[in-house]
């Protein structure tokens, strides 16, 4: 498999237009295409620097002429879940018509958006981008020729993978920052680049609960380190 993470600016697009002009960002978690009547549905996490510039991006995109349909599931503050179809943009037809296909999720801000696209030939690839040069602007941030037995390799331990991310989001947000600030800061380094004292006048708080804000994070990190490393094959 060919897989390329390309930069990519389409003229067609809903979100990028909508992320040209106002200061907002897109990540999709979730994209079904509709074959039939060439639409592309999507679910999407939407954020903005304040409130105010999330409510112009979500006015101005479902406004857009390329929008057939859309939701707004859930907001609050500066972020909103949202499901929107649109139609199929000429990036997307020719990837397409080429046997391409998504293999990662979408990321879209500031008038471009990360994509992760495979063909399973060196050919399809070199076609694809050589057509998408006549109507998009994009630069290739990567290109893997991905064998089958790192395929099968990424696939097994895909368990263990989702176990590492289960662990930061049993983080709290304090655990989380403790943990953060201790490794830039060189808490964990030797000699140590910081030290307690140090990270309780960041957090201004006592000695004794930054240690313990550290041991809880490290804590339920460890535990879903030992768990991943059994789901290893």
């Amino acid at each position: 498999m060919i897989d390329i993470t390309m930069d990519m600016e389409q003229y067609d697009c809903p979100f990028i237009d909508t992320t040209d002009d106002h200061a907002v960002g897109f990540s999709a978690i979730q994209w079904d295409f509709d074959r039939v009547n060439d639409q592309l549905e999507t679910r999407m996490m939407v954020e903005g620097d304040d409130r105010g510039a999330l409510s112009d991006g979500l006015s101005a995109l479902r406004g857009h002429e390329n929008m057939h349909d859309y939701a707004l599931l859930t907001r609050r503050d500066n972020v909103a879940h949202i499901r929107t179809v649109i139609g199929e943009t000429d990036a997307m037809a020719t990837i397409r018509d080429n046997d391409g296909y998504i293999t990662g999720p979408f990321h879209i801000e500031e008038g471009s958006e990360v994509w992760h696209v495979g063909f399973d030939g060196i050919e399809e690839a070199d076609t694809t981008l050589s057509e998408l040069e006549r109507g998009n602007e994009y630069d290739v941030l990567d290109r893997n020729n991905t064998e089958l037995p790192e395929m099968q390799d990424f696939v097994q331990n895909a368990g263990a993978a989702m176990t590492l991310i289960e662990g930061c989001r049993d983080l709290s947000d304090v655990e989380r920052e403790t943990l953060e600030t201790a490794v830039s800061d060189g808490y964990f380094e030797n000699p140590r680049g910081a030290t307690l004292g140090h990270l309780a006048d960041e957090f201004d708080v006592s000695k004794p609960a930054v240690s313990k804000n550290l041991r809880r994070g490290q804590q339920k990190m460890i535990q879903r380190v030992v768990e991943a490393l059994d789901e290893l094959e």
